[in-house]
């Protein structure tokens, strides 16, 4: 996802918009969970859909893009309840209660992080930017950070999350060099672990793709639990859906999209959804240009039975 400056919301390009609108098919007076709602991209293209009589539910853990997007979309359509929570995804059939609302028509994932929290919340997501390492969503429930993985973990423990969550195969030089250079001194910035991520490699081993990018990514999703919480809100959302309701997914990397095709492919066998994907929708050659994010994103959607 890709927007402006949050204080003014500008339009951002949400992830493979029209092939989502095409599979969940938003109608008037329907009931949709947006359970990543971001910068509001995907929920701007729907709304219009749900009208008249619509309700559209927008969750994201990060407290600073629900306050931005509620204010943003304030305005956007007459005729539709707009709900908007600072929470988990996980905690949407709770969400939905709460509100007086039992079952769903539509709900969409859009998993990952989005430009915001690269380019403006300072908290440590990208080896382009000095700054803290911090990488949570949510500063006020989460207090893990990667600053506390980095220098308080054991080294075994830092290399099998290195493997786990990035496939970094280098996980275990990459982790003795963390460890090597936490006893001389605690590494606090986003420039600090890159250094000494880039030490670690062997320099033939260097290629197109940055040699930290696979650790970010590693630290970014044990901070905030990333596949533990897609794990549990897949058969949440599909408690939470209506006979007939559609779930789309886009993923961002194979660790995500293995999970949500296991998932479906385990509930098609139960016979409790009919998988409308057979593989993972891609974006276009045009899409990609436009927004060069879009290439590694992986579209699934299934209909309950």
């Amino acid at each position: 996802m890709v927007f402006g400056n949050m204080s003014k919301m500008e339009a951002h390009i949400p992830v493979l918009r029209e092939e989502v609108l095409l599979f969940l098919d938003p109608k008037p007076g329907e009931v949709f969970v947006d359970g990543t709602i971001n910068g509001g991209g995907h929920a701007r293209a729907i709304l219009p859909r749900v009208t008249p009589g619509g309700t559209l539910i927008g969750i994201d853990w990060d407290c600073d893009l629900v306050a931005g997007t509620e204010q943003a979309l304030a305005d956007e359509v007459a005729d539709v309840r707009m709900i908007f929570e600072c929470a988990s995804y996980t905690e949407m059939r709770n969400i939905a209660s709460k509100h007086g609302i039992s079952h769903a028509d539509g709900i969409l994932l859009d998993l990952g992080f989005s430009s915001h929290h690269v380019d403006r919340s300072g908290r440590g997501f990208s080896f382009m930017r000095d700054e803290p390492l911090d990488m949570r969503y949510n500063t006020s429930e989460n207090r893990l950070t990667a600053a506390v993985i980095v220098n308080e973990w054991p080294e075994k423990q830092i290399a099998d999350m290195l493997w786990r969550y990035g496939e970094e195969r280098f996980s275990r030089r990459i982790a003795s060099g963390i460890a090597r250079m936490r006893k001389l001194k605690k590494i606090t910035s986003t420039r600090e672990l890159a250094s000494v991520i880039m030490r670690s490699i062997p320099r033939r081993a260097i290629g197109r793709i940055h040699p930290a990018t696979r650790t970010f990514q590693a630290l970014r999703i044990a901070v905030n639990g990333e596949l533990e919480s897609l794990e549990k809100v897949l058969p949440e959302a599909l408690l939470l859906l209506a006979s007939g309701g559609r779930i789309a997914v886009i993923s961002f990397h194979s660790l995500e999209d293995r999970i949500v095709k296991t998932f479906l492919k385990e509930q098609e066998k139960k016979d409790a959804v009919r998988i409308a994907t057979a593989k993972p929708v891609r974006a276009s050659g045009g899409e990609i240009r436009t927004n060069p994010r879009a290439r590694s994103a992986l579209l699934r959607v299934a209909t309950k039975n």
